[in-house]
């Protein structure tokens, strides 16, 4: 009985041993190649996330296996589009957002080819985009600008990052696509140019952290201590007495050079704290996360990304932004 007992005692401070280290096991974070993600590049490398007591891990990954990582339970949070936070969660990767890291300002573009000025010049043409992502949203926001609709044109689906190579064969007379992508299509096609860009319709496309929420209540002092360190990183990147060693960290991560990084990082609006608790207030329109993230559902449910519409409020936790001084 006495040998029963200890064995009983020894499962139990066994299990007390497995649920230390369970609750000791870093906050795991995935980001991938995107200004405004990979600006946490220069607090892992300055060591800011340390200073400020925290146990983070940013593992880094192609952008959809980061959402099929965080889908299987792999990470605690990661770094995405507000409509494919509402993609993912619709997929039952329940996620809530909980800071913004920055909306696209000029990055994401409409690329037409040499001899068409204007978007509007694209009547009757066709476009080739990945139909169900962002610049597809994109696109139908700049054609509701100009009076017309998706029927007005002709959609070419095409894998964002082979956008470069459809524009340049001719067979479409326009494309739409994300940096560094847009920018490689008007390499590929010397005289193309964008007839419509992101920085055209800010809020359009916002880029946020989205974490489980079941992780909320455990790490919530982490949480906030985080987006403190980001303030930190918006600051660094815009002060021009460090932007430099700034894009130098960026750059080398994703293998770039500085100058070429520097053209990238001007088209991403950079999002401070302060700025952050602005958005996250609720509103219609894109200069809210909530109006923004609005019209992303209605976008996905559309096109039939996902089937039933999202209840916004359950995706967005502001508490968290809002608790910075």
């Amino acid at each position: 009985m006495a040998r029963i007992a200890a064995l009983g005692l020894g499962l139990v401070l066994m299990a007390a041993r497995i649920v230390g280290v369970a609750q000791a096991a870093p906050l795991r974070l995935g980001y991938s190649d995107w200004p405004g993600w990979v600006a946490w590049q220069i607090a892992i490398d300055k060591g800011w996330l340390r200073e400020a007591g925290l146990d983070v891990k940013f593992d880094w990954f192609d952008y959809s296996a980061s959402m099929e990582a965080f889908a299987a339970g792999k990470i605690d949070g990661d770094c995405l589009t507000n409509g494919d936070a509402l993609v993912m969660g619709a997929g039952g990767a329940r996620n809530v957002m909980i800071m913004i890291t920055d909306y696209s300002n000029g990055n994401d573009m409409i690329v037409a080819r040499p001899g068409i000025k204007t978007l509007k010049d694209l009547k009757g043409k066709k476009i080739g985009i990945e139909i169900g992502l962002v610049d597809h949203l994109l696109l139908l926001d700049g054609l509701k600008k100009q009076g017309m609709t998706q029927d007005d044109v002709t959609l070419v689906n095409s894998k964002t990052n082979e956008t470069p190579q459809v524009l340049a064969s001719g067979q479409v007379d326009a494309i739409g696509a994300w940096q560094p992508n847009s920018g490689l299509a008007m390499k590929a096609l010397p005289g193309a140019h964008p007839v419509y860009t992101s920085a055209q319709a800010p809020g359009l496309i916002y880029d946020v952290l989205t974490v489980n929420p079941a992780t909320i209540a455990a790490h919530r002092a982490d949480y906030i201590k985080l987006i403190k360190v980001w303030d930190h990183v918006v600051s660094y990147i815009n002060d021009p007495k460090t932007q430099g060693d700034a894009v130098q960290i960026m750059s080398a991560r994703v293998g770039l050079t500085p100058e070429k990084y520097q053209l990238l990082l001007a088209g991403t609006h950079l999002i401070s704290v302060a700025e952050g608790k602005k958005i996250f207030v609720r509103a219609d329109g894109l200069g809210s996360l909530y109006g923004s993230t609005q019209n992303a559902d209605d976008f996905n449910v559309h096109n039939a990304v996902y089937k039933q519409p999202q209840k916004i409020d359950g995706y967005i936790e502001p508490s968290l932004t809002a608790a910075q001084p």
